[in-house]
């Protein structure tokens, strides 16, 4: 069997010439096509070497404890918005305004072509440079360093997405036409992948930010291809977003009016924002809400090198409140002390990632 890594990456120009529909431009002829795009990466190839990574699975976590594992790795280099925000008002910046500064800030890396980004900071070291203003140009240095980092995370690594990680990650799950919620949705990614993969059903996205309606999720681009399969044939089938049976309610998960009737709640990078005395809240909100016998969702951010610099180099567009960095055996342990059976544990390219039912 080829392995994804071995297939031809198509060039814009080539697979765009063959395209049909602007808004649809990818159909099941092009399953097996990788290609970047200015702002992304698309990534159809259905499997691959790289995508989940479960070898040396914990065997019984009964077994585990925090005195063996140690506690996760703390950010705290802070961005200056929030340090001058504390100054200001004398006091703690509040969660809530501290998650809108960080969506708006996150939201711009996507919203803009990285190379072209880098070009443009390049240009402004020699610019500053030559007019003896080093200050400005120093800036403009870590700015082109920021882009450079950008552009292979998201990119060409497709570390933040990871659609084949993810795929991978979600296969094998036993429903049909899922009712699935996603806490703390953002762009609501992790929700449209599954709904490819389990089509038919329909999701709730949830967040407190109306930014992450109308812009993160609302502006999340209407081209990109979701591969999925046929519920009718069970054969591959590419979708997209604007084919998915979506709601977005922006409200506070703790207000949410919803019983024990989805059949997977999700949520991708939340339970490593809550320090240790509030993890015990951050997983009955997945509980409160799921279906006997049904599915849980969780990754968190790595604790590795790469992340680690990732957010020294972002602090200032990343690092707004509380975030931790965690092995797989962290997630997996909080998860195990708050009542859930693990049924899948491993790591994908920038996060951890596991399956679990209520115990």
């Amino acid at each position: 069997m080829t392995l994804a890594a071995d297939l031809p990456i198509a060039s814009t120009e080539s697979a765009s010439s063959t395209l049909a529909q602007p808004d649809h431009p990818y159909t099941e002829a092009h399953i097996g096509l990788t290609e970047l795009m200015p702002r992304y990466r698309v990534d159809l190839r259905p499997d691959g070497a790289d995508v989940f990574y479960d070898a040396n699975p914990v065997p019984d976590w009964r077994d585990l404890k925090w005195e063996k594992i140690g506690r996760p790795y703390r950010v705290e280099r802070w961005s200056e918005e929030k340090k001058s925000w504390e100054k200001e008002h004398d006091q703690s910046l509040p969660v809530k305004t501290a998650w809108q500064m960080f969506n708006r800030s996150f939201q711009s890396l996507f919203d803009t072509a990285p190379s072209e980004a880098r070009k443009d900071a390049l240009s402004k070291i020699a610019k500053n440079a030559s007019h003896l203003d080093m200050h400005e140009a120093w800036e403009a240095l870590e700015e082109a360093a920021q882009w450079m980092f950008w552009n292979k995370a998201h990119r060409v690594q497709d570390a933040i997405w990871d659609p084949r990680g993810k795929r991978a990650l979600f296969q094998g799950l036993d429903v049909k036409k899922p009712e699935i919620l996603f806490l703390g949705a953002a762009d609501g990614y992790e929700a449209m992948q599954l709904m490819a993969m389990y089509p038919g059903g329909h999701a709730v996205l949830v967040d407190y930010d109306e930014y992450c309606a109308t812009n993160r999720f609302g502006e999340f681009p209407e081209a990109y291809p979701f591969l999925g399969v046929d519920a009718s044939s069970g054969q591959p089938k590419v979708w997209y977003r604007d084919q998915m049976n979506i709601d977005y309610e922006v409200i506070d998960i703790k207000d949410l009016k919803y019983g024990r009737e989805f059949d997977i709640v999700v949520s991708i990078g939340l339970i490593e924002h809550f320090p240790d005395e509030y993890k015990p809240l951050a997983f009955e909100m997945h509980r409160k809400f799921l279906k006997p016998g049904g599915y849980v969702i969780i990754t968190t951010p790595r604790v590795q090198l790469q992340s680690k610099l990732f957010y020294t180099l972002f602090a200032d567009i990343m690092n707004f409140a509380y975030r931790e960095l965690m092995d797989v055996t962290h997630m997996g342990l909080y998860t195990y002390e708050n009542g859930f059976d693990i049924l899948r544990h491993g790591r994908i390219k920038a996060h951890n990632g596991l399956i679990a039912k209520m115990r």
